[in-house]
């Protein structure tokens, strides 16, 4: 009863085309259950008496009767299509929206593939429900009720046959429905499975391609799609094994209606008209089961697909903004401090990804943080903009715990350049555009010019270059540089470059540090691998195994920190075999430019 009470809470303003197209459709059955008793009035009374004013009247009221009932079913055909759209652009229109307030924690319980398909497909399948079966959801039981009545008040004898059989047919449709149930709801997982594929495949068709894998995904296709046929096959062929059990149990009402009839027309009890009136009940109460059983079929599937999409539409997002009144909207400052944090991104992990971490950075500062892959710098910066809360301790921003304010006016004075860059399909004003809507082509330019993006700009077309979808029409460098300058746009208070320069050569990036040293008042945190990305910072923090090992400047870290060394020499250490090679191929080229300039001495010689 919940899934239907959740689709009665979104028909919404379609609840009028609901209620129109349930009485439409009853009175339009009400109607055409008439027609029989009329038939069977014509053959007794004007036919065997040779009346042929009763066979007119008769017959004008039946043809009456079939045009009203043809209106009724058109206007029940545009009440039940609005309504099924209506619902359905409503329900995805609320999954949409409730996946946007989704916290980092809530999506990482679901696939992505998987809200695509309980968006599209899932929904589809209600549409689908709601448009086929509305008809004879309210048609089926009426036909039944109504036909039985009839068919009882025409001979109570005969009407004894089918409260005999029917109990046998909804038995039969009773066990259909029971076994195709978690079917359906394996079916549905078979779709995720494919989509999922498909998604990757799809977005990664450039690595595929690289790595000469494509024969290698065709194979992993083809397993998930056999996975989605064999479960197809399973659950449909199941599903038609309520056509049988109707056909059966119809064919045997029809006869005993016929066989005990017939005896009663041979005695005299019965009248032909009456028997033959009597047997279009019949069809009309089977026509009425089968359509049950349709239905039944049809919201088994709908039911999973609508407990799928409630499962959505019933997730509570993980972080929320304090009541209204008591969520601060205004970021005074740009300092930070971790106080006596502890980070994981699951209750039931075993171990923290930040360990009692405390830190403090003042406001217009700016600090690096270095550490190996896996000790939690991410982490630590994700907390800040409050994508996760702290499993212990509090995270400040200006002097204020972070989950004291609202979570938009945070985000806001929060800029983060993430580890994965992202860019929209679009233009690059577009892209921009999503640090400031109403930014003048004035500013946008600055931004590009602050982020080193301007030196690219005109190859692509200027601000109106489009990027193609998720920025494939630029490299990792320019997507970087575009998104730094995205990201300078919002006007932070908080600048957090999440490694957000690693494919930037070093030139540049330390022109974009120059850059950013010239706003004032912005707290900038730089999360790098590189020691030259931060060995300007105020201060540095060195993370290992989710813990602050040290902290201080560059110089302070490189006397008396082993790990900063370690780092330190290595990364120097390549430099200079780096600048080895590059020295030893200019001297390569020198030796072999004179010997060409001497051997061209002697030609000219």
């Amino acid at each position: 009863m919940s899934e239907i009470r959740l689709l009665l809470s979104y028909v919404g303003p379609y609840r009028r085309d609901a209620a129109l197209g349930a009485l439409f459709v009853a009175l339009e059955t009400s109607l055409e259950l008439l027609i029989p008793m009329l038939m069977a009035s014509i053959i007794d009374e004007g036919i065997a008496s040779g009346d042929v004013a009763v066979i007119m009247r008769q017959g004008a009221i039946m043809l009456a009767l079939a045009l009203l009932s043809l209106v009724l079913g058109l206007g029940y055909a545009r009440f039940a299509s609005r309504l099924a759209t209506g619902l359905g652009a409503r329900l995805r229109q609320a999954e949409y929206e409730k996946i946007q307030a989704f916290a980092f924690g809530n999506l990482d319980r679901y696939q992505t593939s998987s809200l695509v398909t309980r968006m599209t497909t899932d929904i589809t399948v209600i549409q689908n429900a709601i448009s086929s079966g509305f008809r004879p959801m309210v048609r089926g039981p009426v036909l039944l009720i109504m036909g039985l009545a009839y068919a009882s008040i025409m001979s109570a004898e005969l009407a004894v046959v089918f409260f005999c059989t029917m109990p046998l047919l909804g038995v039969l449709l009773g066990l259909i429905t029971w076994r195709a149930a978690p079917l359906y709801r394996d079916l549905q997982v078979s779709m995720d499975h494919l989509n999922n594929v498909v998604q990757e495949d799809v977005t990664a068709v450039r690595a595929v391609k690289a790595y000469v894998r494509g024969p290698h995904e065709c194979d992993v296709f083809a397993g998930v799609n056999g996975e989605l046929a064999r479960t197809s096959t399973k659950t449909f062929s199941t599903a038609v094994l309520n056509l049988p059990a109707f056909q059966l149990v119809m064919y045997t009402t029809t006869v005993l209606v016929l066989a005990v009839g017939g005896h009663m027309v041979a005695t005299g009890a019965l009248g032909v008209g009456t028997l033959t009136g009597f047997m279009s009940y019949v069809l009309q109460i089977m026509n009425s089961l089968m359509m049950i059983s349709n239905v039944f079929l049809l919201l088994t599937r709908a039911l999973t697909s609508i407990r799928r999409v409630r499962d959505v539409l019933g997730e509570v997002p993980e972080l929320a903004s304090p009541a209204d009144g008591e969520a601060l909207t205004d970021v005074p400052d740009g300092s930070v401090e971790f106080r006596d944090v502890s980070f994981k991104y699951s209750a039931a992990a075993e171990e923290d990804v930040l360990e009692h971490v405390s830190l403090r950075v003042p406001s217009g500062a700016t600090v690096g943080v270095l550490g190996s892959t896996g000790s939690g710098k991410s982490s630590l910066v994700q907390l800040i903009a409050r994508l996760y809360d702290a499993t212990d301790g509090a995270v400040l921003v200006g002097g204020h715990d972070v989950r004291a304010y609202d979570l938009a006016s945070l985000r806001d004075a929060v800029g983060v350049v993430l580890q994965k860059n992202v860019l929209f399909t679009g233009t690059v004003a577009e892209n921009l555009r999503w640090g400031d809507a109403d930014a003048t082509d004035e500013e946008l330019l600055e931004a590009c010019r602050l982020a080193c993006a301007d030196e690219f700009l005109d190859r692509i077309g200027g601000l109106a270059g489009d990027l193609g979808q998720g920025g494939a029409g630029v490299s990792g460098g320019q997507k970087q540089r575009l998104c730094i300058a995205r990201t300078l746009l919002k006007r932070p208070r908080v600048l957090i470059f999440d490694d957000s320069t690693s494919a930037v050569d070093m030139a540049t990036e330390a022109k974009i540090r120059a850059n950013l040293a010239s706003i004032p008042g912005v707290t900038t945190i730089i999360i790098a691998q590189r020691i030259t990305s931060v060995m300007d910072a105020d201060e540095i923090f060195v993370l290992d195994d989710g813990r602050v090992h040290a902290h201080g400047t560059h110089a302070e870290l490189l006397a008396n920190d082993s790990i900063y060394q370690e780092i330190y020499a290595s990364q120097m250490e390549h430099a200079e075999d780096g600048a080895h090679a590059g020295a030893a191929a200019s001297a390569d080229e020198r030796a072999a430019s004179s010997v060409d300039v001497e051997e061209g001495g002697e030609r000219r010689g």
